[in-house]
């Protein structure tokens, strides 16, 4: 039954817009690049300038509501990250060089909203190590502006060398991610991973369990070397810095304390 309403007068104001649902999108994502966004993050002070890096893992607004929360709490987006072996930066160190990216959703360039880190198995310190060994990590942005709001989590990926080198190698990070957030037994083969290519495993962390599917993409990065931050140590043995490829990642929560499992849309 609708709820009565008082016959004095108009309402006092207008009803406020409605926001696009999240998963008005038929990828569980927008294309950046429909909304006058990129793919590419910006990094400051490159040579030549306006070199930026690669967006090259998508976590899909298909995945469980739950899981896109930007939290630790509940079994949210961090304790997921947490759950294939990354973490946040280095007792609570902020990165003295943030890159921008635009996701093409009306908010414009805005800073990474944090950057994680392989945690060498201790999700409290180990991001220090990586600091200073090198190893994975990925900055991320939440799509989730008032005109492309999927709330899809758009994340540039790479590996990174120890602190006394400079290189990092972006196709690599991509797939070691991939190989950790779906419990790989072997290293993916970067060389042979093609636009068909599908991936699915299951991680967990704080008694939540998490199950990943992961397809990779062709049609939103180039596979070039033009316009890629360190594309003079990345590109190797004659290949381009990057192969144009983007792991979407859909999640799923499967198992959290108390035994119940979770499939929120």
């Amino acid at each position: 039954m609708p709820a009565m309403v008082s016959a004095r007068g108009p309402p006092t104001s207008p009803p406020a817009p409605a926001r696009p649902h999240k998963r008005s999108t038929n990828y569980g994502y927008y294309n950046p690049m429909d909304g006058g966004g990129s793919m590419l993050s910006q990094v400051q002070d490159t040579y030549p300038p306006g070199l930026g890096e690669p967006i090259n893992v998508i976590i899909s607004a298909y995945s469980d509501s739950q899981v896109l929360q930007d939290t630790t709490a509940n079994g949210g987006l961090i304790n997921y990250f947490q759950s294939f072996g990354f973490s946040t930066e280095c007792l609570g160190q902020t990165d003295p060089s943030e890159q921008t990216a635009n996701l093409g959703d009306g908010n414009g360039d805005l800073n990474e909203t944090a950057v994680i880190r392989w945690d060498y198995g201790d999700a409290n310190l180990g991001t220090c190590q990586e600091t200073v060994e090198g190893g994975n990590h990925f900055r991320y942005w939440v799509q989730d502006g008032q005109s492309a709001d999927s709330g899809a989590i758009f994340m540039a990926t790479s590996y990174e060398m120890p602190i006394a080198g400079a290189s990092e190698n972006y196709n690599l990070g991509r797939d070691w991610l991939v190989g950790n957030v779906t419990a790989q037994s072997t290293i993916l083969p970067t060389a042979n991973i093609t636009n068909t290519s599908t991936y699915s495993g299951q991680t967990s962390f704080n008694n939540f369990t998490y199950a990943t599917t992961v397809t990779y993409v062709s049609g939103l990065l180039q596979n070039t070397s033009d316009g890629i931050n360190h594309y003079q140590s990345v590109a190797v043995n004659g290949l381009n810095a990057i192969d144009g490829l983007v792991a979407v990642l859909t999640v799923k929560m499967v198992q959290q304390p108390g035994g119940s499992s979770s499939s929120s849309r």
